[in-house]
């Protein structure tokens, strides 16, 4: 039997918790920009510094991934948010889990994420919202599609 995954452990008490892909839809309309990261939380990457793994260089921020629709997206904000966190859910493991947050784009990472100082968390996302945004994604687009 697996050890119950602690989702938001290092998320301090005050950081409001959501559950729904609308509510997440809603916070990074009202808060642009928003980010989200899978870590042990903000307490944990206090410290921290991002790495790429692949070169061992030290990165200069927390790497991120945008919440926030870019100018030409034309469909729901919804869409955009389901997206992104499917596109990253498979960083979600145990005592790693989403969490929304803003702050300073001090470069980009090798895989052009945005690399972010002066953090300042937003919001812990169940684990529930993960999956609502696995469903909308393969209703609302064509995984693995390449243009091919």
């Amino acid at each position: 039997m697996r050890a119950p995954v602690l989702w938001d452990k290092g998320m301090p008490p005050d950081v409001p918790r959501l559950g729904s892909l609308a509510e997440v839809a809603e916070l990074v309309q009202a808060l642009a920009p928003v980010y989200v990261r899978f870590s042990a939380g903000p307490e944990a990457d206090r410290a921290a510094v991002s790495r790429d793994h692949e070169s061992g260089c030290l990165m200069p921020g927390l790497s991120v991934n945008p919440m926030t629709p870019e100018p030409w997206w034309t469909r729901p904000v919804e869409h955009w948010v389901a997206r992104q966190l499917r596109q990253y859910a498979h960083l979600m493991v145990r005592e790693r889990f989403p969490w929304l947050l803003t702050g300073e784009v001090a470069a980009r990472g090798p895989d052009c994420e945005p690399l972010l100082i002066g953090i300042t968390p937003l919001a812990f996302l169940a684990p529930s919202v993960v999956e609502e945004a696995g469903a909308l994604y393969r209703q609302a687009f064509a995984p693995g599609a390449d243009g091919t």
